[in-house]
């Protein structure tokens, strides 16, 4: 004998057990006119409570497929309403499933979406701290008017020795001076591109400035 259980499935079970009785209607195993009665159905086919199959008849005699009456059990009276109950009570299972999936998704999209922001995250903190422990980046340096540089080439400013900073090019008139010769002159306007540590910044800078 089948009992009807909640288990995974929301659905109430007096509606489970109103779907089997129109089942039992719409393939003809209960026909028209055809007569039952509650505590038959609770103590002999579905083992659920009295009030479950209260129900489960008030809902079948709503979707007029049974007529119950007074002391006298229920009535069959349309097997016509019992097919489209069974329809209305399929796609209302199928709506279920799809709201069920489309939850399920959009929980694994948000799961994705965080770990895709945490992912973002890592990666610009590791870049961050790869910049500022690499000890060949690069810096940029302009040469203003002024500058006690103008005119000197690089060898003779010992640009090297004092600043601890290697030029890697020079930027001149949209031009770029790749590996600048030792004797390449600054102008106004230069701009001087190194590698080195962080602490060779302070060095360029008062190199450049003359301070």
């Amino acid at each position: 004998m089948e009992q009807f259980e909640h288990g995974r499935d929301k659905t109430a079970i007096y509606a489970k057990v109103a779907y089997d009785i129109a089942s039992r209607v719409a393939g003809g195993d209960l026909v028209e006119n055809a007569r039952f009665s509650g505590r038959s159905l609770m103590g002999t086919e579905y083992h659920v409570s009295q009030e479950t199959i209260r129900r489960a008849m008030k809902l079948l005699a709503d979707m007029g497929i049974i007529e119950i009456r007074q002391n006298s059990g229920a009535r069959v009276i349309s097997r016509e309403q019992a097919l489209a109950y069974l329809e209305k009570y399929k796609m209302a299972q199928d709506m279920q499933t799809l709201k069920q999936e489309l939850r399920a998704i959009m929980e694994r999209r948000a799961a994705l979406d965080a770990r895709t922001e945490q992912l973002v995250s890592d990666l610009l903190d590791l870049n961050d701290r790869f910049e500022k422990s690499n000890p060949l980046r690069n810096y940029e340096f302009h040469v203003a008017e002024g500058s006690p540089l103008l005119g000197k080439s690089i060898r003779e400013a010992d640009f090297r020795r004092i600043t601890g900073a290697l030029i890697v090019a020079v930027k001149r008139e949209g031009s770029i001076l790749l590996s600048p010769d030792p004797d390449l002159r600054f102008t106004a306007g230069d701009i001087i591109v190194t590698a080195g540590n962080p602490f060779s910044v302070a060095q360029v800078e008062a190199l450049i400035k003359g301070i």
